[in-house]
C-alpha cells in the first residue's frame, strides 16, 4: 500500500465516525464493496476469504466448538465460550429451529471436529449456511487453542454471486487508525485474490450501521 491509500483510508474513516450521528448504541463499522467486471455466476471468480484484523473488531468474539473428550478439555482451556460434547445435542438443535436460531446469533465463530460434521450440516446447516457461519473443521493435527484465538481477530470476506457485499471492520468507539488500519487488510487481501485485481474493483465505502459513507476507493 502506498501513501496515497493509507492517508485516503483515514481520511473516509475519520469523516464517518466525525460525522455520523451519534447514537445510543456503539454502532458497527463496515465496509460496502462492489465488483466490476467480473463473472460472479462462475464460483471460481467469488471472494472467499478469511482475513486477520490487525485491530481486532473491537468487541468480544464468541466462539463455540463441537467437540468431546480431549479436545473439548482443550477448546475449554483454550477460551472457548461455549462447548457442545454430546452429539444428541446437533439432532436437538435440528429438531428445534429457535434454539438453533438462537444459537446461530449469539455465536459469531463455530469450530467442530470433522466427525460432527455431517451431523451438522444435515441439523444445522439451512440455520449456519445462510449466516456464513458454517463450522471450520478440526482434524486431529490442529491446535483448537489457535483456532479460538485466530477466530477472535479474524473476519469471513464473501461475495457469494453478489457484486455488491460488505465486511466489518470494526466499531465506532475505536480509533481511526486502528480501524483504517483494517480497511488496509481487507482492501490488500481483495487485490490479491480477486482475478484481475484492482480493475475488478468498482467501489469501496466505509460506513457506520446507521449512519454517513465515505469513499475509501
Amino acid at each position: 500500500m502506498g501513501e496515497f491509500m493509507d492517508k485516503q483510508t483515514i481520511d473516509a474513516v475519520t469523516t464517518v465516525l466525525n460525522e455520523s450521528p451519534q447514537r445510543k448504541f456503539t454502532e458497527g463499522v463496515e465496509l460496502a464493496i462492489t465488483l466490476k467486471n467480473i463473472d460472479l455466476s462462475q464460483p471460481r471468480f467469488r471472494v472467499d476469504e478469511e482475513i486477520i484484523l490487525p485491530n481486532g473488531l473491537g468487541r468480544p468474539i464468541k466462539v463455540a466448538v463441537f467437540a468431546r473428550g480431549e479436545t473439548a478439555l482443550r477448546a475449554k482451556d483454550g477460551g472457548a465460550d461455549l462447548v457442545i460434547d454430546d452429539p444428541d445435542a446437533i439432532t436437538d438443535y435440528g429438531d428445534n429451529k429457535n434454539s438453533a436460531r438462537e444459537l446461530a446469533d449469539k455465536y459469531d465463530f463455530f469450530i467442530a471436529e470433522v466427525a460432527y460434521m455431517p451431523a451438522i450440516g444435515k441439523n444445522l446447516g439451512s440455520i449456519l449456511g445462510p449466516r456464513g457461519k458454517m463450522p471450520e473443521p478440526l482434524t486431529s493435527d490442529m491446535d483448537v487453542g489457535h483456532i479460538i484465538n485466530k477466530a477472535r481477530s479474524s473476519i469471513k470476506l464473501r461475495s457469494k454471486d453478489r457484486k455488491t457485499f460488505h465486511a466489518p471492520v470494526g466499531r465506532r468507539d475505536m480509533s481511526a487508525d486502528d480501524i483504517a488500519g483494517n480497511v488496509d487488510a481487507i482492501v490488500t487481501r481483495l487485490e490479491q485474490v480477486l482475478d484481475k485485481g484492482v480493475q475488478n474493483i468498482k467501489s469501496i465505502y466505509v460506513t457506520t450501521t446507521m449512519g454517513k459513507s465515505a469513499k475509501v476507493r
